[in-house]
């Protein structure tokens, strides 16, 4: 990676005591530790902070994967910051960074030069900030990020195999902010610099404090869960938690939820409810290089920077609610869009970069065609609880107009300099399709166009699986949708002379996916010639419905016992199928069906051996 001529060291925020000295400071304001490389990019939680707090008038610099196994100079050596420590794992929980659905190490870490793994801890929020707490007892910690917000509860652990507590009890930081941080780190950072303690830090939204259980007053409309001991007992108690977490979480304007730990009171306040899009617009306008810090640059690539570097962040949140995904309980349900204004000169900067070649790799988000989509009727949403706004049907509510999102895609190409235009993320097909299992008339013009235009050879999308009771258990569409959108999809190529692929994505051991279920998937998938390749086996992850599901074994909707596979051969078993096509995963599968004594689909997945 060359260094481009055009930047200085100090087009960066700083990450070195030279750097910090050379700017003539004194003294930080505040620092931040990242489990990721520092990459001066708004799809990455540190610069998007580090900047904010930046145009605050703050000084602010940022310790990326400091080395927690020496005699710890990287925690040491910017010394104490005015106002507070941000520690946050990364980009990703730093458990399913490190390790497989099988429990395996991986052996390289996408957010580190060179995917060299080992550069930041297990459980590297806790890590952290256990140790910038040892060292600097009197400086406020803030939690951020993935990591942290989805453990802010009680929440199983798969990779121990067990409940552990609300991260907050085992980091021993002072505040956590989860979800979309931007927000309530402005207003601590006002607080501070008003020279507040953290006791009078409580009132603002979004963060986790705690509180000694005694000293905790019931308001009328807080929620009070099943506290952590309980759990521990019952893993029901633990399944209804997450039913009440959950629907709180989808709503627009929450209440408070407390859980009761040990002698303590988890406190975690209601999120803002009042972002404009102009909030959402300033946080990808400022000043952003758009590269890795100059540290890298005479090192081996970051893969998780050369899969964005060209790509746009049109929208957060996602209300599509699917049981395993933990977007909507970090982003929320609620789709946040940013305005044409914001992404095209967001585009038009990418343009300039030295090494851009005229091909934008992605306008998207966590599923790439919901840019603009909300309730017709927002006082509707108000008093909406459901988890996901188009399972087990679209809501009526909904408005699903592709409109401006078309509009979007054919303003960018227009930009001079652009060449191609591809969509990267995901779509949701679902959203093409009436009740009655049609695409939509009003729906085509979009899918055509992005068919046509936007797809760079092959399009993602993820059915999941093709059984009725698995995907119901998902929040996922009938597998007859996909089927249908697959047709669709062919067809457009013809029309147009394309030759152009579609990507499916499937989960196998999934909660209630049995063996004989991953059977029926891999023949549906040959039927209509598909060798799969982006697949994976369910990982359980904190605060989501599956994990939930795995970790107890009942649904916590119905309270009903769910089938799981859960030792590492069920799981092995179930994923083998997804690779039918392979010479030495044939004689596997025909002693599985064999067992199941489903004999008549050896030949038809098989053939003769």
């Amino acid at each position: 990676m060359s260094y481009p001529e055009k930047y200085k060291i100090t087009d960066w925020l700083p990450i070195s005591a030279k750097e910090v000295k050379s700017r003539g400071w004194q003294q930080l304001d505040v620092i931040l530790f990242t489990g990721d490389a520092y990459i001066d990019h708004p799809s990455f939680g540190a610069a998007v902070i580090g900047r904010i707090l930046e145009k605050k008038g703050l000084k602010v610099a940022i310790v990326p994967q400091p080395n927690w196994r020496d005699d710890l100079r990287d925690f040491k050596k910017l010394g104490q910051p005015r106002l507070f420590f941000g520690v946050t794992a990364g980009s990703m929980d730093s458990m399913v960074n490190h390790y497989t659905a099988n429990k395996r190490l991986r052996s390289n870490d996408a957010y580190t030069a060179g995917g060299q793994a080992g550069a930041r801890p297990d459980y590297a929020a806790t890590v952290y900030s256990s140790i910038l707490k040892e060292l600097f007892p009197d400086v406020p910690i803030i939690l951020g990020g993935v990591e942290s917000s989805m453990r802010r509860f009680t929440h199983y652990d798969y990779w121990a195999d067990e409940l552990k507590k609300s991260i907050l009890i085992d980091s021993k930081a002072d505040l956590l902010v989860y979800g979309m941080g931007e927000k309530p780190i402005l207003q601590i950072a006002d607080n501070f610099m008003s020279e507040k303690s953290i006791e009078e830090l409580r009132n603002i939204p979004q963060i986790v404090y705690l509180k000694k259980q005694k000293e905790y007053t019931k308001k009328n409309d807080d929620i009070l869960l099943n506290s952590h001991e309980k759990c521990m007992k019952s893993k029901l108690s633990f399944a209804r938690n997450f039913k009440q977490i959950e629907q709180e979480s989808n709503k627009m304007y929450a209440k408070r939820i407390v859980q009761f730990v040990d002698d303590k009171a988890v406190i975690v306040n209601t999120p803002f409810s009042d972002h404009s899009q102009s909030d959402i617009d300033q946080a990808y306008d400022l000043p952003y290089t758009r590269l890795p810090h100059p540290r890298y640059f005479k090192k081996t690539n970051i893969p998780a920077f050369e899969m964005i570097k060209f790509s746009v962040n049109a929208h957060r949140g996602c209300f599509g609610g699917c049981s395993f995904c933990t977007i909507s309980a970090h982003q929320g349900k609620f789709v946040q869009s940013r305005s044409e204004k914001s992404i095209l000169a967001e585009i038009k900067n990418i343009v300039k970069m030295p090494d851009f070649k005229g091909y934008l790799s992605d306008i998207g988000g966590p599923s790439a065609n919901m840019y603009k989509m909300q309730g017709v009727d927002l006082e509707e949403c108000k008093t909406c609880a459901r988890p996901s706004c188009i399972f087990p049907q679209i809501c009526s509510n909904l408005a699903t107009d592709h409109k401006p999102l078309l509009d979007l895609y054919r303003k960018a190409k227009k930009i001079e300099g652009i060449k191609k235009i591809f969509i990267g993320s995901g779509i949701r097909y679902d959203l093409f399709f009436d009740k009655k299992n049609r695409i939509e008339k009003k729906h085509t013009e979009y899918v055509e166009e992005l068919i046509k235009h936007h797809v760079s050879g092959r399009l993602k999308v993820a059915p999941e699986h093709a059984s009725p009771k698995v995907l119901k258990l998902m929040r996922k569409p009938s597998f007859e949708q996909f089927k249908i959108f697959a047709a669709f999809f062919d067809k457009t190529n013809r029309k147009f002379d394309l030759n152009q692929q579609l990507i499916p994505y499937f989960i196998s051991s999934h909660p209630a996916s049995e063996l004989e279920d991953m059977a029926d998937l891999a023949v549906e998938t040959k039927k209509l010639n598909f060798r799969l390749e982006q697949v994976q086996d369910f990982t359980p992850t904190p605060m989501t419905l599956a994990t939930v599901i795995y970790y107890t074994g009942i649904h916590p909707y119905t309270e009903k016992k769910e089938f799981i596979a859960r030792s590492k051969k069920d799981k092995l078993d179930q994923l083998i199928f997804f690779f039918w096509y392979k010479k030495e995963s044939r004689q596997r599968i025909k002693q599985l069906l064999m067992r199941l004594g489903r004999n008549d689909l050896i030949n038809r997945l098989l053939g003769r051996l």
